[in-house]
């Protein structure tokens, strides 16, 4: 099977990674961007929207590229190279997504149509505080007054959900979860951002009887959707750790080869280069189950378990790289000066989204008895 890009993904990651290059060539750049509202930069957010890198897995007739997840994998990658801020996962694969997938045609032209070219930001309100990982809301409900819903309840944290302009809001209704739209400016919305440990952005988002307009049908349970949608964000997010990843090696490999240690450089000593060599198996064989599954998508298949394979094997390898990048380069990987420890930490952010690992392996272990059984070779 050919893993190759063809010239036109080619030239894609050519164009992404040149922009992000530029505008993050150094980690004194990137944590420049960070300290400052809203933790990413407009100017580049609106660079790629320029370059289509945000109406990519869009229909062409919603105001998008009609491309697909190879397409965004290209681009989550080169995200993740230079751990770039921006919420391309959160507003185009999940927000963006689900509006793809049950808005009506007037809500995917008018939402998608702005989100590709950059006068738009939505992000998916769906974790509630206090709760693990699920697809259903609970603690957000929606209650119908004749045509107009409102929404009560509390979503923390939803990322980059001070700035968004759109919040697509998952509430529970009678018979399932639905899903919503709620402008930034409505009225009896609270909005509490506050940084993360990875340089980002998030929100306590507080709805009081806010007026919100159904995505999709009205008062339907969207809850396929939504499982679809992450499924599709939680192998965007393998990707980007993919691009995390591989800079990390790398950036631990060159310090080996240049530091020196008793005359000599570190990487002459053979128990540290086996643990550059143990890094290398890891990235690759997160790389495998993550390309894997973008395949699965590819096919049009339900990718839900394809995506939590992917993101058990990218939590172990996104541990296991982002620690040995640290312990190889000695005390300055613990700075805050210094690269690595930054893609230690937006790993072990994406970790925590959309399920951990621990999570995913609980749920494939309870899946194991609806396999068959293979008889061992004689």
């Amino acid at each position: 099977m050919d893993f190759t890009l063809d010239s036109e993904q080619e030239a894609l990651r050519d164009a992404v990674r040149g922009l992000l290059g530029k505008a993050y060539g150094s980690s004194e750049t990137r944590r420049a961007v960070t300290k400052q509202d809203p933790g990413w930069d407009e100017k580049t957010w609106q660079r790629l929207a320029e370059m289509g890198a945000l109406g990519l897995p869009f229909a062409e007739q919603d105001g998008g590229f009609g491309a697909g997840p190879v397409e965004v994998s290209i681009v989550a990658e080169e995200m993740g190279r230079v751990i770039a801020p921006e919420p391309f996962v959160e507003a185009v694969v999940l927000a963006g997504g689900l509006v793809a997938a049950v808005g009506t045609a007037e809500q995917r032209a008018d939402i998608i149509g702005a989100l590709a070219e950059g006068a738009l930001v939505p992000v998916f309100a769906h974790t509630e505080p206090g709760s693990r990982f699920s697809e259903s809301a609970v603690g957000v409900t929606a209650t119908k007054d004749g045509d107009s819903w409102t929404l009560t309840g509390v979503k923390e944290p939803v990322r980059d959900g001070a700035r968004a302009d759109l919040l697509v809001v998952s509430a529970a209704v009678d018979g399932g979860t639905a899903l919503f739209t709620v402008p930034g400016d409505a009225s009896g919305l609270t909005r509490t951002g506050y940084a993360t440990h990875d340089g980002g952005r998030a929100a306590h988002v507080a709805f009081d009887s806010t007026p919100a307009t159904p995505l999709g049908d009205a008062g339907a349970d969207q809850s396929a959707a939504i499982a679809a949608t992450i499924a599709e964000a939680q192998i965007a997010y393998g990707h980007e750790s993919l691009g995390a990843m591989d800079t990390a090696l790398h950036t631990t490999t060159e310090y080996l080869k240049t530091r020196k240690q008793f005359g000599v450089p570190l990487s002459t000593f053979q128990a540290l280069t086996f643990r550059a060599a143990d890094m290398y198996v890891s990235l690759e064989l997160a790389r495998s189950t993550v390309t894997w599954a973008t395949l699965v998508l590819l096919d049009g298949g339900d990718a839900t378990e394809a995506a939590a394979r992917a993101k058990l094997q990218v939590s172990k390898a996104g541990r296991h790289i982002g620690q040995e990048a640290i312990q190889l380069h000695g005390g300055i990987g613990m700075t805050a000066e210094y690269s690595v420890g930054h893609y230690m930490s937006r790993l072990t952010a994406i970790d925590h989204t959309l399920g951990d690992g621990r999570y995913h392996l609980g749920h494939l272990s309870s899946t194991l008895a609806d396999h068959g059984v293979i008889e061992p070779m004689p």
